[in-house]
């Protein structure tokens, strides 16, 4: 299982390679804020777990385990995303929100969170009544 740190690396890897193609060491350390040598010692650790195949020099690709973990771990974020928007946390709070929490659920969580979001979109009368408690709770 990797950790969360990890986790971050894949997820990032993921979404590079599903926008651009490709993800370099360079485009992973701009998206995540670290120095390239992180990201090189990082993805040597992915790839000795099997989570990518890395050359030196000439890129990386994601495994059918990394493919599997990224996608999945994309969903948790925008599912997170999703419900926090639902909720009505403000937008401005909504990114790092997600990335204080993401890594602290389990899967079952995450499970029950997505049942949760469906149950509030499948009817719009059910935003409006949390709405109606959120309002009256900042009038107290």
């Amino acid at each position: 299982m990797p950790t969360p740190s990890m986790e971050d690396y894949i997820e990032q890897i993921y979404n590079l390679i599903e926008e651009k193609g490709y993800a370099r060491v360079s485009d992973i350390a701009e998206a995540l804020s670290v120095h390239p040598s992180s990201v090189t010692k990082m993805v040597q650790k992915l790839d000795k777990d099997e989570y990518l195949v890395y050359e030196k020099y000439r890129g990386l690709v994601l495994t059918a385990k990394g493919k599997k973990i990224g996608k999945r771990l994309v969903y948790r974020h925008e599912l997170l995303e999703q419900l926090l928007r639902v909720i009505g946390v403000k937008e401005e709070n909504i990114y790092q929100d997600v990335e204080g929490i993401e890594h602290h659920l389990s899967w079952d969580a995450i499970d029950r969170i997505g049942d949760l979001v469906q149950f509030f979109e499948e009817d719009a009368s059910r935003i409006e009544a949390l709405k109606v408690i959120q309002q009256k709770n900042e009038e107290e």
